[in-house]
């Protein structure tokens, strides 16, 4: 096996690919922001055309590997992650009441440059939605533990063995160019430089958030699984990075599975099962963010930040919402303005300063759900006592890297 220098290494390509799409995008002129969002479109398009496969082929043979404990290692994930999600949003909301009265929030944002129209566009859509890909690759799992069908059992360990091919040729290597070429957009918008300083505080104030809870969920993962958790979150630095630039937990995915694939405390069945479903239904950074974000936005536009049994109601509505979010960039937020027009009682001018002011750090959020991920597999693994090398477990053994 051949060591990768850092210059090689997938984290080194992506911040070089965060710089260099921004300073492109400083220097851009249309013609070249036109080439740049052809490019960016068509990676995105393929992204997402991939990330079905990934939860067919991860989901559903991961099922199969798991057998009768499946249904169980599902029910309690998903709790899991609900729980993870409503805490980090509840968590949100005590710290919202003590700082954001203290907060002196001034609204002072910039039009944003447009990206011109492009002349040409090849669309490339996936194969079923996410969601659809979620539920089919649950039943299919199921299915084939039911009926025993040791032929199905041998096809899906088959399109696991392909898809993880798919994934490693070919998402991984378009990754820091399709990430380049989204900072370039959003610095020739002026995104980063103009309405990144109106929100400053409060982002920052977010990504701290992010991080304790982070802490949080991986010093429990530690004491359920009675292990070290930073031999599993010392991995996702590429995951990280990757979700700070894709804005999307299902395009992450790829990374994030390469990530905890190194992890030697994870079991291997848990983890390519619990990965990537709470890819899809693990968004305790999103959930986070928004919980503070549109109790900064009442404060600015109607003076007052919303009641707390209000904000209890939206907390516990949100988790279920935010569940079919993860596959879309800011698609947390846009899944639930329904509760923020419902619930909070937003007018049209509020819905869009929130959409505005998430957009600046979904990415932050992103990357603090996709982390988080982590922490819940080892949570499960300690849950059910599949801890390798413990309980008469075998040994883990590492993939085999070219």
């Amino acid at each position: 096996m051949k060591k990768k220098g850092i210059f090689n290494s997938l984290l080194f390509k992506l911040v070089l690919g965060i710089i260099l799409g921004m300073v492109v995008g400083l220097i851009a002129n249309e013609s070249v922001i036109v080439v740049i969002d052809v490019i960016k479109n068509i990676l995105g398009d393929l992204i997402s055309y991939v990330v079905p496969l990934i939860i067919l082929g991860f989901i559903a043979p991961a099922i199969v590997s798991l057998k009768e404990s499946a249904g169980k290692i599902l029910t309690v994930t998903l709790l899991i992650c609900y729980i993870s999600s409503v805490g980090a949003a509840t968590f949100s909301l005590i710290a919202g009441e003590i700082i954001i009265p203290h907060l002196n929030i001034v609204s002072n944002t910039a039009d944003a440059r447009v990206i011109p129209e492009s002349i040409f566009s090849l669309s490339i859509d996936p194969i079923m939605p996410v969601m659809t890909a979620l539920v089919t690759a649950v039943l299919i799992g199921l299915a084939v533990i039911w009926t025993k069908s040791e032929t199905w059992e041998k096809l899906l360990l088959e399109l696991n063995n392909i898809v993880l091919s798919i994934v490693d040729k070919v998402i991984i290597a378009i990754l820091p160019v399709y990430i380049a070429s989204t900072f370039a957009e959003l610095a020739y918008q002026g995104t980063i430089l103009y309405e990144l300083p109106v929100f400053l505080k409060v982002i920052l104030i977010v990504i701290v958030g992010h991080f304790i809870w982070m802490a949080l969920l991986y010093s429990i993962g530690g004491i359920i699984s009675k292990t070290n958790p930073s031999e599993v979150f010392k991995h996702y630095g590429p995951a990280y990075v990757t979700a700070l630039g894709t804005m999307s937990s299902a395009a992450t995915l790829p990374v994030s599975l390469k990530s905890a694939r190194k992890a030697k405390i994870l079991d291997p069945k848990i983890r390519d099962f619990v990965i990537p479903l709470c890819s899809n239904a693990h968004l305790c950074g999103s959930v986070l963010t928004e919980t503070f974000f549109v109790m900064v936005v009442s404060q600015i536009l109607y003076g007052k930040i919303p009641e707390f049994h209000t904000m209890i109601v939206f907390i516990l509505l949100l988790g279920i919402f935010a569940i079919a979010a993860p596959g879309v960039p800011g698609g947390t937020v846009v899944a639930s303005l329904g509760l923020i027009i419902s619930v909070l009682g937003f007018d049209s001018t509020g819905t869009a300063l929130m959409l505005s002011i998430f957009a600046l750090q979904d990415s932050f959020g992103t990357a603090c759900n996709i982390t988080g991920d982590g922490a819940i597999a080892l949570m499960v693994t300690g849950i059910f006592k599949k801890v390798p090398g413990r309980n008469g477990n075998p040994e883990y053994v590492p993939p085999v890297e070219e």
